[in-house]
């Protein structure tokens, strides 16, 4: 026998399907009611870094801005990918008291970069087992300003692929 399968969802809720949370109910040939839920749509290469990347972006160009930071190798193991996003996000914290001495325009990105990557490493672990080999922040080299955000992009760019 043949069982035939009712859905009571309607057309918009199929939209809210493809875009969001959503619930409903079947209900079988016999009566019996099923619950299905479906998972939320994610984007195709979505990165949790997104919006450190567009306020990277903002500052990269600051004239106000004048320090020597210590930047983490881009080519660093894989391993030690969370050390060395947490190297570069406490070094915006010496980027922030820059900005708050020369009052930089850019202050407000950069603590929203500071506040974004510290939410992002303490919500998403990227790799929890450290490796031995891994470097401490102070271990690597003084680069200037420029040089810490474009290593600081290829990082995070790395991160997102």
């Amino acid at each position: 026998q043949k069982i035939h399968l009712k859905s009571v969802c309607l057309q918009y809720q199929l939209y809210l399907l493809l875009n969001s949370h959503f619930f409903c109910l079947l209900k079988n040939g016999m009566g019996l009611i099923i619950l299905c839920a479906y998972v939320p749509k994610t984007e195709a290469g979505h990165c949790k870094w997104a919006e450190v990347l567009k306020d990277l972006e903002k500052i990269k160009a600051s004239k106000d801005i004048d320090v020597s930071l210590y930047t983490a190798d881009t080519d660093e193991d894989v391993k030690c990918q969370e050390p060395v996003m947490r190297c570069f996000f406490l070094e915006t914290e010496v980027i922030i008291q820059e900005c708050r001495i020369k009052n930089c325009r850019e202050t407000q990105d950069v603590v929203n970069i500071w506040k974004n990557g510290n939410a992002g490493l303490e919500n998403n672990k990227l790799n929890p087992t450290r490796s031995a080999k891994c470097k401490e922040c102070e271990e690597y080299e003084e680069k200037n300003f420029t040089e810490f955000i474009q290593s600081f992009v290829r990082v995070i760019q790395r991160d997102c692929k």
